[in-house]
């Protein structure tokens, strides 16, 4: 793989993780549409590594305030709620886990994907939020997050937009909306990378790449700060259903050519 092509898989990975579009969705189109190979362990492992660096960049202050769980009893219970959030999508993983790899083989899917969170960003205008900060946020709202982060284990469901809608509908106000759910996808992110650790351990490293690889996970992480960033301030804007016209119009394009493929 060239350094190039490494740095745009870097940017792909780091916009499209964050930005309401989704990565799964789009590491499909790129595999079956453009008939992209899928890129070697060792960048995959350095890509979502540096994506989940952007998310503790971005909310480090968030996170230097959990482990003030002891002394702060609402720290302490955010802290309770994101575990439940992560429980949450953990089980539902387990419960599906089997059926995974079937849904990254169909191209029709993600594209059918794509029109529902085009509609699911479209819902974001609809549904306001309410006034729940960190320390008023219930077990239930933390469940019912990490059940919708779970259901974007679908290509072409976008993991930020259900979060964030889950967030909204659940009451939560659309600060601690946007913490929530990335402090949520911190710890799925790192799951997700160790499982690649391993199996880059048992394969080996591909040393006759590590620099291109390093400066695609380093594109990765750049573009994970700003995709992050926008979707903050598109969000506060209440104008993050703009990104439902792109996958309305990804969607109908992934349909077409795999209805004529």
């Amino acid at each position: 793989m060239t350094l190039i092509e490494a740095i745009i898989l870097g940017l792909v990975q780091g916009l499209t993780e964050f930005l309401p579009v989704s990565s799964s969705g789009h590491l499909v189109i790129f595999q079956e549409i453009l008939g992209l190979n899928e890129p070697g362990v060792t960048l995959e492992v350095l890509l979502h590594f540096a994506t989940l660096l952007s998310v503790i960049f971005v909310f480090r202050k968030d996170f230097v305030d959990l482990l003030k769980f002891r002394q702060d009893k609402k720290a302490g219970h955010y802290l309770v709620m994101l575990v439940i959030g992560v429980l949450a999508t953990g089980v539902i993983y387990l419960i599906f886990n089997d059926y995974v790899e079937r849904l990254f083989q169909s191209t029709l899917l993600v594209g059918l994907m794509l029109l529902a969170t085009g509609a699911i960003l479209q819902l974001t205008r609809l549904v306001p939020g309410g006034k729940k900060d960190k320390g008023l946020i219930k077990p239930k709202d933390a469940a019912w997050v990490g059940i919708l982060q779970a259901v974007a284990i679908i290509p072409g469901i976008s993991r930020s937009g259900s979060t964030i809608l889950a967030s909204l509908w659940r009451g939560l106000n659309r600060e601690t909306a946007v913490k929530f759910s990335f402090m949520l996808a911190a710890p799925i992110i790192l799951a997700g990378t160790l499982l690649e650790l391993k199996q880059m351990v048992e394969v080996g490293i591909e040393q006759a790449m590590l620099v291109n690889y390093l400066v695609g996970g380093l594109a990765a992480f750049l573009a994970g700060i700003f995709a992050i960033r926008v979707f903050i301030k598109l969000l506060s804007g209440q104008k993050l259903h703009y990104f439902s016209y792109y996958c309305w119009a990804a969607g109908l394009v992934v349909i077409i050519f795999s209805l004529l493929g």
